[in-house]
């Protein structure tokens, strides 16, 4: 027991010359930079990057253009539909001619105070009008309907056609109940009435 213990005791202990210095590690500069990993060696560098398709790309694009909202200018000048309805002149078809006013009023959505307005004022244009009316002839009522407003001009042949007066009762009522009306005397003698209603802002409603 004696011997072992001094043997381990007398034991060499490494010079410092033999542990290596910190000097004698590997520098920086040696150790493997990323940069000089090559992209081969990197199994996800083999794989190919996915590229899509141009006409896919094409696709998208069109797809986006499709989505945006699209802004159309209202044009200037639209046409109106035009309406025209032919009877004898006579106070016994009249009621036809009511009746096909509420029903153009009620396709440009005029309010039901607004339908039976343009009834009366049909009525009592054309009962201004056959008291000149030749008879026999050819009562013409004319629709012009727009998104905004409707006109209607009643016309009939006359021998002698006489605008009727602003100041009575009865062209003072007519012009209450449309937006605009005046007479007109038009080629072969033709008496005409012309009336405009504008249709409300549903907005102001």
């Amino acid at each position: 027991m004696t011997e072992e213990t001094t043997a381990s005791a007398m034991a060499p202990v490494p010079s410092a010359s033999a542990v290596p210095s910190a000097g004698s590690m590997p520098s920086a500069g040696t150790m493997p930079s990323a940069g000089s990993m090559s992209a081969s060696s990197s199994p996800l560098a083999e794989r190919p990057a996915a590229t899509a398709p141009a006409d896919r790309a094409g696709e998208a694009d069109k797809a986006a253009s499709d989505a945006s909202p699209l802004m159309t200018a209202r044009p200037l000048d639209i046409a109106a539909d035009q309406v025209t309805v032919r009877m004898p002149a006579d106070g016994a078809y009249l009621s036809v001619l009511r009746t096909a006013t509420a029903g153009l009023a009620a396709r440009l959505d005029f309010t039901l105070d607004d339908i039976e307005d343009m009834r009366i004022a049909v009525d009592e244009a054309c009962a201004m009008l056959l008291s000149q009316a030749i008879p026999g002839s050819t009562l013409e009522c004319n629709f012009a309907l727009s998104p905004d407003d409707m006109t209607i001009t009643v016309s009939v042949p006359c021998l002698n056609p006489r605008p009727p007066s602003g100041e009575t009762f009865a062209w003072t009522v007519l012009a209450a109940l449309a937006s605009s009306v005046e007479a007109q005397v038009g080629p072969g003698d033709r008496l005409a009435i012309v009336m405009r209603k504008s249709r409300p802002n549903p907005g102001s409603v």
